[in-house]
C-alpha cells in the first residue's frame, strides 16, 4: 500500500491559500513577502523531490503549476514523476504535455484504488479542496506542515470543518527555525 502524503505550508492559523503569489487572494505570497528566507527551513521540500513515487493535486493547483513547474530547476524531479489529477471536469485535452505521464482520477475511489498499488509515496501539494476531502475519507497518511509565523485570518484551510470523530497524528520529525517558521511531520495513526 502507498503512503499519502499532504505537503503544505500553513500559517499558524491554519491558512494555505495564496502561499506563493497566487493571485486573488488578499495576502497572496505571505510565505515569501513576510517572512525572511532561510534555506534550511525548506530543506523537506528537496527530500519530498528525492522520496516521492508519484504526485496528486486538484484541478486548481494543477492549472497553477502546470504552466510553470515544468520548466522550473527547483522542480526538475517532478517533471519526470508519474503526475494524478483528482477532477471531475478536467479533460485530456486540458493536460500540458511537458511534464510528463499525467492521468485524471474522477473520484476518491480512483485514489484509495491508487494507494493499493505498488509505488512509493504520493505526495499531494497545494489542493486544499482536496486534502480536505482525502483526509474527510481516511486516505492521508501522513502531512509534512511548514507552519509560518503569522495569522492571516480569512483564506483557504488546509482542514476541513466537518464533524467527525477525532483523529490522533503522532508527531515522527519537527524543527523550529531562527525566521520562526515550524516544520512538523506528522503520520496518521490508525
Amino acid at each position: 500500500m502507498r503512503t499519502l502524503i499532504s505537503t503544505a505550508f500553513v500559517s499558524l492559523d491554519g491558512v494555505v491559500e495564496g502561499p506563493g503569489g497566487e493571485p486573488g487572494y488578499r495576502n497572496s505570497g505571505w510565505t515569501f513577502k513576510d517572512v525572511e528566507f532561510l534555506p534550511e527551513a525548506y530543506e523537506i521540500k528537496g527530500r519530498e523531490q528525492q522520496e516521492a513515487g508519484a504526485m496528486m493535486m486538484g484541478r486548481l493547483s494543477y492549472e497553477a503549476f502546470s504552466p510553470v513547474w515544468p520548466g522550473m530547476a527547483e522542480f526538475a524531479d517532478y517533471k519526470v514523476m508519474p503526475k494524478y489529477v483528482v477532477s471531475t471536469t478536467l479533460g485530456d485535452d486540458d493536460l500540458v504535455s511537458d511534464w510528463g505521464e499525467t492521468t485524471i482520477l474522477r473520484s476518491l475511489d480512483d485514489v484509495a484504488a491508487l494507494k493499493e498499488t505498488e509505488g512509493g509515496p504520493i505526495i499531494v501539494h497545494g489542493s486544499a479542496s482536496l486534502v480536505r476531502d482525502l483526509a474527510d475519507a481516511d486516505l492521508v497518511d501522513r502531512y509534512h506542515l511548514l507552519v509560518f509565523p503569522l495569522l492571516l485570518g480569512a483564506g483557504k484551510r488546509l482542514f476541513s470543518a466537518t464533524d467527525k470523530d477525532a483523529q490522533k497524528l503522532r508527531l515522527v520529525e519537527h524543527e523550529a527555525y531562527a525566521n520562526g517558521i515550524q516544520k512538523n511531520v506528522f503520520d496518521v495513526v490508525r
